[in-house]
This record gives C-alpha cells, structure tokens and sequence, in this order.
C-alpha cells in the first residue's frame, strides 16, 4: 500500500471478524432453535402475491395471508432484537480497539436500526398481522431506516463540531 491510503487498522480487522462470525453463529442458532422454520421461510414465500394495498390503488408484493407466518416473523424478531445487542456490543469493542470514528457512528446506527426493527416486528407482525398491518409495517421500518441514518449524521456531526 501506498503513503496516504488508508491502512485498516489490526484490532478493526478483528472487530470485523468477530461480527461476521457472530452474524452466521446467529442465524444457524435460529434455523436450530426455530421448529421447521426452513419449511415456513419457503411457506412464507409461496404464499406471496402482488397485492392491492388497502385503501388505495397501488399494488405490492405481500403474503396472502400474513398472519400465518408468525414463526418466521418471531425469528426475524429475535434476529433483530440479539443483532441489535450486538452492534452494542461492537461498539464498545470498537472502543477498545480504537477504531475510526466513522465505524463506531455506523455501529450507533445500526443498533437504532435493529433494536428499532425489533420494537416494530413485535408490535406490527406478532400479533396475527392482515394486510394494512403488513403495509405499515414496511412503511415504519423506511422511516426507521432513515431515522437511523440521520443519527448516523448527528454523530459524525457532533464530532465534527468537537473537533473544531
């Protein structure tokens, strides 16, 4: 590498590696404490549609029925819910390990965004959800994901401000 380019840092490749790993311990442990939950994942997708949102003239692709899938959506649930304590988990490493401040507000997002994914998973999906509560459901997790984002701003922003 040449003067001037970024070199990632060693405890940066570590962090990296232990979230990646993390990632696909997560899953796997999903998919063997879920009963049949490959069998409903392939369910779940069978059962799509394009379907008329309710209450206006636009078409989406949705389940049919959404409120039988409620085992693929507790496992969402409990994916977004223990990656989003991951990401805390990540941050503080991050700290530990230095790294640069862009990755420690990417990991602050991040755990908005899943911990926040979570809330609406639970309280949209989980309870036998029809189609409106399906929509909704997608339009809170764009508003989410741009909420989180804009935190993402304010913490590069605010250490921008520091620095100065």
């Amino acid at each position: 590498m040449g003067e001037g380019r970024y070199r990632p840092r060693h405890g940066e490749s570590i962090v990296s590696a232990i979230g990646a790993g993390f990632f696909f311990i997560l899953i796997g442990a999903i998919f063997v404490m879920t009963p049949n939950i490959f069998d409903r994942v392939v369910d779940f997708f069978k059962n799509f549609d394009v379907i008329k949102i309710p209450n206006t003239e636009v078409y989406l692709p949705a389940p049919k029925n959404p409120s039988m899938h409620l085992t693929v959506y507790n496992a969402i649930g409990t994916f977004c819910l223990v990656w989003g304590i991951f990401q805390i988990v990540l941050l503080a490493l991050r700290f530990v390990f230095s790294s640069p401040y862009a990755k420690k507000a990417e990991t602050v997002s991040s755990a908005v965004f899943w911990l926040g994914a979570y809330y609406l998973v639970i309280n949209f999906l989980n309870n036998a959800p029809m189609l409106t509560e399906w929509f909704a459901f997608w339009s809170m997790i764009l508003t989410w994901l741009g909420f989180s984002l804009i935190i993402r701003a304010i913490v590069l922003a605010a250490r921008r401000e520091s620095i100065h």
